[in-house]
């Protein structure tokens, strides 16, 4: 039996096999005999009188069998399972196949880099993670090896090639115009690696995915597609930038004249020269960073790029063309042998260090870019005369679109308060034309430094813009001080006070400003958030003040009567307005407000001396005023308990019998006799929101209690002593 197989013959096979089944077969790496790497069987039993090397031929010239279909006298081969029913244990590959694991290894890492990757330029063409799923899957189904333009290799590729370009644009004009060994091996080294990657960079981009116009979340990954937007765009001024043209010319000169020392000293100066030339055709390499910068600019700084980068841009775009202008400034007179009338000859700086010789050229080309000068020395030829010419006109360009772009930039870094002077100014201006009085217009002038801050916005078009949910957050930030400051908010339903703050208009009043007047018609109710107000009877008397976090003009609304009193500003104050037509949807929705606040409104009526039964006709009104009134009472009559110190303990709360006799004011222990109104569980909440410090027996009268039941009118109680 080998390998749960039962095995049949006659007894001298049996004997046979048994003998072979005590010879060892060593398995292990370092025995004789044991089974070489990559082999799945390291173990073979031998039929009795059969040569092992012989079986071993006629194992190679019998066909082979694939694994799991072997025949049942095999023994181990063709089984896939072991003894035990488990797998058997595949062995590792041999040479070749880690060699080709480890290829395809490297593909897939290779094939990674050029997908896109979750950086900030994908997001924000494509959203979301899912998406950007999808599209690595579109790529991959793609093929060809295309590399996204989102992806990690393009991104450290740009880097380097911006890297590589800004050292371009600085180093080739100083050594074309400063330095005669240019056929130095340095030199030749930096322009052979530098034209090669610039060289692979054109191999990149025919490769690279382009992001569409019309649709940037369409990418298009098509090689032809690719291959002619690059063509049609900018293939030909990268390829100029990049061939080595220089080195072309020098060698095609080089073949056709077999050596430079045979040639005339006079045409091999002329041939350098203009191999200088070919090499400022490196120079076109500016469109490419002009590319990566703006590109890098608008998906890696965001906002920062319409403002501060733009600014740094303009002045390193002017401080490169100063020094391209004052490489050509000492080019020029170079190439031309130092004539005696140029500037270098009359400064004597033939001989300098290549320093000192910069840095004058630099001087001469921003003075006259910036419009200071000419210089240290006035042109003296026509070279020089052309040059200054050419750099007075470039730099009074740049330097104009310099301080009009600052401007323009620097202005809109506080777009709201430009906003507010023109709105100002054409304020002053209407005020103006329709002949105003002095006091009138310092007044309107006081309003709107009062209402804006200085800044001007419009709110409600802002706001418009914005998704419902981000409305209510940013309404629900911006009147969170009032939220806190009102009683009546403070224990409301929180959907009721969401609904009633999202519907609020800001409004701004001056100091003795009529906010209401007696006997108009009501069409809207206030929330104090910041200032005073007084409460004026029809005979001029101030009956009450109200401030932060009070609210009036309720009355009219549940009414739909004229006002009972005037009310008016005694000092600035910011007040957020509800309409009749807001106020009435919203008490729609949420009845129970509404019983909350026609009993408050006639507890209010009843202090001033008007008719509560004006508020509304409901039978339970009178109930409810009368429960508001039995609360007041037992407030003051407890706070009244513990100044006494017979009938208070030391722990401040009433003694029993005490408690038993204001049981049928507080509501404990004998509930019926405070009487209820019909709805006790929606004047549940109303009792909850006006007397939640009810229970407190130590609160005055005009304090946080009084001031929680009728929405801030705290001075109310002195009309009631009166």
């Amino acid at each position: 039996m080998a390998n749960g197989r039962v095995s049949s013959g006659t007894p001298e096979d049996k004997e046979a096999a048994s003998d072979a089944h005590n010879v060892k077969i060593c398995i292990d790496a370092g025995e004789p005999g044991s089974a070489t790497p990559g082999h799945q069987d390291t173990a073979q039993f031998f039929p009795a009188g059969e040569d092992p090397q012989q079986q071993q031929a006629s194992q190679q010239q019998q066909p082979r069998v694939p694994a799991g279909v072997g025949d049942v006298s095999k023994g181990k081969e063709g089984d896939d399972v072991s003894l035990y029913g488990t797998p058997k244990e595949e062995l590792g590959p041999g040479p070749g196949g880690l060699s080709e694991a480890k290829a395809s290894f490297m593909r897939n890492q290779l094939e990674a880099l050029f997908q896109p990757s979750d950086n900030k330029l994908a997001m924000k063409l494509f959203g979301s993670k899912k998406a950007l799923m999808k599209e690595r899957i579109r790529q991959k189904a793609a093929g060809h090896w295309i590399i996204h333009p989102c992806s990690n290799f393009r991104f450290y590729w740009d880097l380097c090639m911006l890297l590589l370009l800004v050292a371009n644009l600085i180093v080739l004009p100083v050594a074309i115009s400063f330095f005669n060994d240019d056929l130095s091996i340095r030199w030749i080294a930096f322009n052979c690696l530098s034209d090669t990657i610039f060289l692979l960079d054109i191999v990149v981009n025919f490769r690279t995915g382009i992001m569409h116009q019309d649709n940037s979340e369409q990418v298009i990954l098509d090689p032809r597609m690719i291959a002619h937007h690059y063509i049609r765009t900018w293939f030909f001024l990268d390829l100029i930038s990049s061939i080595p043209l220089d080195y072309i010319f020098l060698i095609f000169i080089q073949d056709y004249s077999d050596s430079f020392q045979l040639l005339h000293a006079g045409r091999a100066l002329r041939i350098l020269r203009f191999a200088k030339m070919l090499s400022l055709l490196r120079l076109l390499r500016l469109s490419r960073l002009v590319r990566y910068v703006s590109q890098w600019e608008e998906v890696y700084f965001l906002n920062m790029a319409s403002v501060f980068m733009k600014i740094f841009n303009l002045i390193c775009m002017m401080l490169l063309i100063g020094h391209w202008s004052g490489c050509l400034q000492f080019l020029v007179p170079m190439l031309q042998g130092f004539p005696s009338n140029s500037w270098v000859a009359i400064n004597e700086l033939e001989t300098k260090y290549w320093f000192e010789q910069y840095s004058w050229a630099l001087f001469k080309a921003m003075s006259h870019m910036l419009c200071i000068g000419y210089g240290r020395f006035p042109p003296q030829s026509l070279t020089d005369m052309w040059l200054t010419l050419l750099s007075m006109i470039s730099g009074a360009t740049c330097y104009a679109l310099f301080l009009g772009h600052t401007t323009n930039l620097i202005q809109s870094l506080d777009s709201s308060r430009r906003q507010y002077r023109e709105k100002l100014k054409q304020v002053e201006e209407y005020m103006a034309y329709r002949k105003l009085p002095r006091g009138l217009r310092q007044g309107i002038t006081d309003y709107f430094e009062h209402r804006y801050q200085g800044k001007f916005f419009d709110e409600e078009a802002i706001l418009g813009e914005l998704s419902e949910r981000l409305r209510e957050d940013v309404i629900n930030y911006n009147c969170r001080s009032l939220v806190a400051s009102v009683p009546f908010f403070a224990n409301a339903d929180p959907n009721f006070v969401n609904d009633v703050v999202t519907k609020l208009k800001y409004e701004v009043f001056q100091p003795g400003d009529v906010i209401i007047k007696e006997g108009t018609l009501g069409t809207k109710m206030y929330f104090i958030q910041e200032g005073i107000v007084d409460i004026v009877m029809s005979n001029g008397d101030v009956a009450t003040s109200l401030s932060d976090g009070s609210y009036f003009g309720e009355i009219c609304l549940l009414t739909n009567a004229r006002r009972v009193a005037s009310v008016r500003a005694e000092t600035y104050c910011n007040l957020f307005s509800l309409s009749v037509e807001h106020f009435n949807a919203v008490l729609d929705v949420y009845p129970v407000m509404r019983r909350t606040m026609e009993s408050i409104a006639a507890e209010r009526l009843n202090k001033i001396g008007k008719n509560p039964d004006i508020v509304c006709q409901r039978e339970d009104l009178r109930v409810d005023l009368n429960t508001v009134t039995a609360l007041l009472q037992s407030a003051q009559s407890a706070h009244d308990e513990e100044d006494d110190d017979e009938d208070v303990g030391k722990d401040g709360r009433v003694r029993g019998g005490d408690r038993r006799k204001y049981s049928h004011l507080l509501g404990v222990g004998h509930r019926g006799a405070i009487p209820r109104p019909k709805s006790e569980s929606c004047f549940h909440r109303m009792f909850d929101m006006a007397s939640g410090a009810a229970a407190q027996t130590a609160l005055p009268r005009s304090g946080t209690f009084y001031e929680s039941l009728t929405g801030g009118m705290g001075s109310q109680g002195n009309l009631q002593e009166d």
